[in-house]
């Protein structure tokens, strides 16, 4: 099996150390379901392309132009050239501005990761250096580089042998918790019923393993497609549920059984003596 493409390659530089990386993406959609558009008159694959908004002509791809609408409909073109002559040092180097704690890193904002990895064996002892001493450290690098022409914040920590870079979500892409979670209402609960709660997350408790996990619509979409391939009835929808939970504690206690799992007795108090 051929290595991965490395979509980027560059230098991690930590002040006056640097040693050259490259990134290799951690993700593949290689295994996803992808449909075409097909034309439903003759069942053939149909193309998109870029039409003129006022004549309805296509517009072939030497004739597009990107453009940056200042006001409504006045728009300033931007040329290709004009974008790669944008001398940015994170086209070329993860120069790292600061170290942030692994423990205070908000999991929102982490986007896409990508594996780093030494660029050539003249770059792999001061990777490994740095590496090492970040894991000691328990903290993540932080940084930006520019990748599919735009610049992305990042996050490089250790991981394994190498280091994985995660592409940042900005402030301004975050939806403030406050505007959701404010009007929610916090209601009285029975601490009977938290502790029966408690007891049926304590039998369910694993480690996290993604290698068991399983993407149910894919699933569905592949047994979907499977069936009208050889001539038969689609699954079977799963039910929706009906409604709400009304009696939360007959719930609970129907589930530790369903669990076979048994309450402790709680240790009456001891009587005082006169």
């Amino acid at each position: 099996m051929a290595a991965p493409r490395a979509v980027w390659k560059g230098f991690l530089k930590v002040g006056s150390v640097s040693c050259g990386v490259k990134l290799v993406g951690a993700t593949s959609e290689a295994g996803k379901v992808h449909f075409k558009i097909l034309n439903r008159e003759d069942g053939l694959p149909v193309k998109s392309a870029y039409v003129d908004e006022e004549t309805g002509d296509v517009v072939p791809s030497e004739d597009q132009i990107k453009g940056y609408e200042a006001e409504k409909g006045d728009f300033i073109e931007i040329e290709p050239d004009e974008v790669k002559k944008l001398k940015l040092t994170s086209q070329h180097t993860l120069e790292v501005s600061e170290f942030v704690a692994l423990d205070d890193i908000d999991t929102r904002y982490l986007e896409k990761p990508y594996y780093v990895i030494p660029a050539d064996g003249a770059a792999v002892e001061a990777f490994t250096v740095l590496r090492e001493a970040m894991k000691r450290k328990h903290v993540a690098a932080r940084s930006c580089v520019v990748l599919y022409q735009r610049g992305r914040e990042v996050v490089i920590q250790p991981f394994g042998k190498g280091m994985l870079l995660t592409e940042l979500r900005t402030h301004n892409e975050m939806v403030s918790e406050s505007s959701v979670f404010d009007n929610l209402k916090s209601p009285k609960y029975d601490e009977d019923l938290l502790e029966i709660a408690s007891l049926l997350i304590d039998k369910k408790v694993t480690k996290f393993d993604p290698s068991k996990f399983e993407d149910t619509y894919e699933d569905a979409l592949i047994a979907m497609i499977d069936a009208k391939r050889k001539g038969k009835r689609a699954p079977k929808p799963v039910p929706q549920p009906k409604e709400n939970v009304v009696d939360l504690a007959s719930v609970l206690r129907q589930s530790l059984e369903k669990e076979g799992i048994k309450r402790q007795p709680k240790a009456k108090a001891g009587r005082k003596s006169a």
